[in-house]
């Protein structure tokens, strides 16, 4: 989206802390159908003014506001006359900010507990009284400030929940972000849609509508391409640009030799038959291999991809002529992933810190601030075949950071075979659409095995399977018995130079999804 995709709109800022869950704040906001951003928490006054939010939501954060240099934010928020939910940690601060008192009860809550609420309050309006929600602290709120009213509390936890109506702050000790907080997306919801009085304008069509205008105030009537990588976020974006400025569009499918089984051709049908895209295909497999050769750091192969892709893009850019605009499948967890100020770089994204520092072109980025549900949706709504709005993600530098080691073209074989079997096995299990990712993994080191009467000094596999919401956070999938023997003996009797099967059984965090 970026650029003036979001002029005009309700906007609600999250504060982020560092909290495990500020982007499912984000998405749960979304969900209301209200848009929402994460902005780092010592965002100055004079820019929250410029974005015009709404609505302001403190998150959480691991931080005590007891010890010294714990993040702050400007107090003077306090008085742009903006509602504002303190959620956890940016309760506490809030709290303590505007004159109550934070203490170190020696009493820590964790997990499921009972919240008692009182009646004819705005953030319990219309609610049960009594719930559950998902506590996650050790401080807790001594003293509110002046003007605040108790409306919630637990067992253990006096003030669960506060009210400053007249200035319209809100704040909770507890997280209704969770799903363990049945009724956290109500409470949400009376906060936006009372406190803050927003619409519920943040649809799919309207973001799609948005999005079009945006990309043709943008591009004018000059030519764009788009690289397509088979995966749903470029080829969303491909027909979403191709819906605002049609034959100014062409789309670079470019064979890297890094790719999933059957996925050129399946590009091939989507986009050139079944959209009537421009589409052009580039065979660069050997010049992608040969840049590879020797690499073995997941960084480093990330950069190389990412730069070959633009250079692939350059060269043919100049037989096109006159063509200044590229687009990209970038998504909102992409760019927060690949480092901002306040968030450490998990991996560079090729599509982000991977690309040059000089290029030839103007990016245009229509997913820049969705999360991949919304892709999905956005995806069907644009009528994409499930087939390619539900496929799992897979990485822009593909099968080369799933070989934890040199990329060559015997291993990309081999893991492509391997690949296809976990893709097979999953469907066919019917569990490819609740899992947000499997696929396999080759480690570059040999085993010694048995075949027949035969010793074998073979391959590795590692099966990775993760369920998650949006890939910020992810839990192994716990895969039947009798489909991890299906996997392990096929794997081993149909792919040649593999004798050893493994499943990873790390979440992130502390793992990441990908290897490398």
């Amino acid at each position: 989206m970026g650029g003036n995709q979001g002029k005009n709109i309700q906007k609600v800022l999250v504060l982020d802390f560092g909290a495990q869950y500020s982007r499912l704040i984000a998405r749960r906001v979304r969900e209301c159908k209200v848009y929402s951003e994460i902005v780092p928490y010592d965002i100055s006054v004079d820019e929250i003014k410029k974005i015009n939010p709404v609505g302001l939501i403190l998150s959480g954060g691991p931080a005590s506001v007891h010890v010294p240099g714990s993040p702050l934010y400007n107090k003077k928020i306090f008085e742009l006359g903006i509602p504002i939910l303190g959620i956890c940690y940016g309760m506490q601060l809030m709290a303590k900010m505007l004159g109550g008192e934070v203490a170190k009860t020696g009493k820590s809550e964790y997990g499921k507990t009972k919240l008692f609420a009182k009646e004819d309050t705005l953030l319990f309006k219309e609610i049960p009284l009594e719930q559950s929600v998902w506590m996650s602290h050790r401080d807790s709120v001594k003293t509110m400030p002046t003007g605040f009213e108790l409306v919630a509390s637990t067992e253990s936890t006096k003030v669960a929940a506060m009210e400053n109506v007249e200035k319209n702050i809100y704040g909770v000790q507890f997280h209704p972000e969770v799903a363990h907080t049945p009724f956290g997306l109500d409470i949400l919801k009376n906060f936006l849609y009372i406190a803050c009085q927003c619409n519920p304008s943040w649809t799919m069509v309207s973001i799609i509508e948005r999005s079009i205008k945006d990309i043709k105030e943008k591009v004018g009537k000059n030519k764009i391409i788009c690289g397509l990588s088979g995966g749903v976020d470029s080829a969303v974006a491909a027909v979403l640009v191709h819906k605002a400025v049609g034959d100014q569009l062409t789309c670079v499918f470019v064979n890297h030799g890094l790719l999933r089984k059957g996925e050129a051709e399946q590009v091939e049908e989507t986009f050139r038959r079944n959209f009537k895209i421009n589409l052009v295909q580039i065979d660069a497999r050997e010049r992608f291999l040969k840049k590879l050769k020797g690499i073995t750091d997941p960084e480093k192969k990330r950069v190389v991809i990412g730069e070959e892709f633009i250079r692939v893009f350059e060269e043919f850019a100049h037989e096109l002529k006159d063509v200044n605009f590229l687009v990209q499948g970038t998504l909102y967890p992409d760019v927060i992933e690949s480092g901002t100020r306040d968030a450490a770089k998990i991996k560079t994204h090729h599509n982000v810190g991977g690309l040059p520092l000089k290029m030839d072109f103007k990016l245009i980025e229509p997913l820049r601030l969705l999360f991949k549900d919304e892709v999905r949706a956005m995806g069907e709504e644009l009528g994409l075949s499930e087939e390619i709005v539900w496929r799992q993600p897979f990485p822009g530098p593909g099968l080369a950071i799933r070989i934890i080691g040199e990329v060559t073209s015997e291993r990309l074989e081999i893991l492509r075979q391997a690949d296809a079997i976990v893709t097979e096995e999953t469907k066919r299990a019917n569990l490819y659409r609740s899992l947000w990712q499997s696929f396999a993994v080759l480690a570059c080191v040999k085993s010694v095995g048995v075949m027949g009467d035969e010793r074998t000094y073979s391959y590795p596999i590692i099966i990775r399977a993760v369920t998650s919401e949006d890939a910020m956070t992810a839990d192994w999938a716990r895969l039947p018995y009798d489909v991890l023997e299906r996997l392990s003996n096929r794997i081993i009797n149909e792919v040649s130079g593999v004798n050893r099967v493994a499943y990873d059984i790390s979440s992130k965090p502390p793992s990441t999804i990908e290897w490398e």
